[in-house]
């Protein structure tokens, strides 16, 4: 019996269509088969570049591919975000998630058209406490003494930001509505380097930034810790209590990094990078680094990294416009 042409060339068809989907699932089983790239929104050198290369060589071993490190640096950080989200979602392009630029600055720069939240989220990497600093100059040893010393201080303080916008500067300003709005002044730099030379020299009287950023220049005395904003003492810092346990309830803050992928990327492969950075971490070579930098490391799920990422953008999207912050 003859077959039909027509069901001749449907069978033909649909054994293409199969030969076809083949190689596409075993490219996808595949993954990763060449090097991944983690991009980093910010020069050498920082806390976010620091995250990224703690954990680079763990995730490299535990994918059996190499991983490179992309410096991007660039408008607080959204140059490297924009690139990643417009990068293939195909699981060998990473983002290095910076909290600023994931949480903040979708609130503080004017006209931005990308949106973060769109991002996959695959895990954290490391978190780390602020701490309120003051120059030496200013009598205060406890947040109380400093809320009493700022409210004498008629014509105001200045206090010092590593950016306008940046978290360090919501930071403050959130703190002083806690507080009761005593006269400040803004003093914005290019980066925490420049800010901690100025704020040692004396040009302002306080700030707040990481606790990986202040910690050489605490342990130096260059600088004295009034509080810390995390949950519990930073283990930096043993002796420098939280807002908490000086009355100030409620005032928990952390910078965060972590690891994000373009919308889009499959869920197998967010997970494996997932069980990677956590494998990573899991080195105590390099969880000793990150403490011994000031912070904490990170790990869990990509789930509780999202429910971070998307807590903190409605938080600080709050302060920013009940302050009127800008990053202009």
């Amino acid at each position: 019996m003859t077959i039909p042409p027509a069901l001749d060339r449907r069978t033909l068809l649909g054994a293409a269509a199969a030969c076809l989907a083949a190689p596409r699932l075993a490219r996808a089983e595949a993954w990763p088969a060449r090097p991944v790239t983690l991009v980093v929104g910010f020069p050498p050198g920082g806390q976010t570049d620091f995250a990224a290369r703690m954990v680079q060589n763990g995730i490299a071993a535990a994918l059996g591919v190499p991983v490179v490190i992309d410096n991007r640096g660039g408008a607080g950080g959204n140059l490297g975000t924009e690139y990643v989200l417009r990068s293939k979602p195909d699981g060998y392009t990473l983002l290095a998630a910076n909290s600023s630029a994931m949480a903040i600055n979708p609130h503080t720069f004017p006209g931005m058209t990308i949106n973060p939240l769109d991002l996959v989220s695959c895990g954290l990497a490391l978190q780390s406490s602020l701490v309120l600093c003051v120059h030496p100059s200013v009598p205060a040893k406890t947040l109380p003494e400093l809320v009493a010393w700022l409210k004498t201080q008629k014509g105001g303080v200045d206090y010092g930001t590593p950016a306008a916008g940046s978290m360090s500067h919501c930071a403050m300003e959130l703190f002083r509505s806690r507080i009761g709005n005593p006269a400040m002044q803004d003093i914005p730099y290019r980066g925490s380097g420049p800010a901690m030379q100025d704020f040692i020299g004396g040009r302002f009287s306080l700030m707040f930034d990481a606790a990986s950023v202040v910690a050489p220049y605490v342990k130096a005395g260059q600088v004295r810790g009034i509080l810390v904003t995390g949950r519990s003492r930073a283990p930096a810092f043993p002796d420098i209590p939280t807002a908490a346990e000086q009355g100030l309830d409620d005032f928990i803050i952390t910078s965060w990094i972590g690891l994000s992928a373009p919308k889009g990327t499959p869920a197998e492969v967010v997970q494996k990078v997932n069980a990677a950075l956590n494998k990573a971490l899991a080195d105590q070579t390099v969880r000793e680094r990150i403490t011994g930098q000031g912070d904490e490391p990170g790990g869990g799920t990509a789930e509780a990294f999202d429910a971070l990422v998307r807590g903190d953008h409605a938080r600080w999207g709050e302060v920013v416009r009940a302050n009127h912050i800008t990053a202009g």
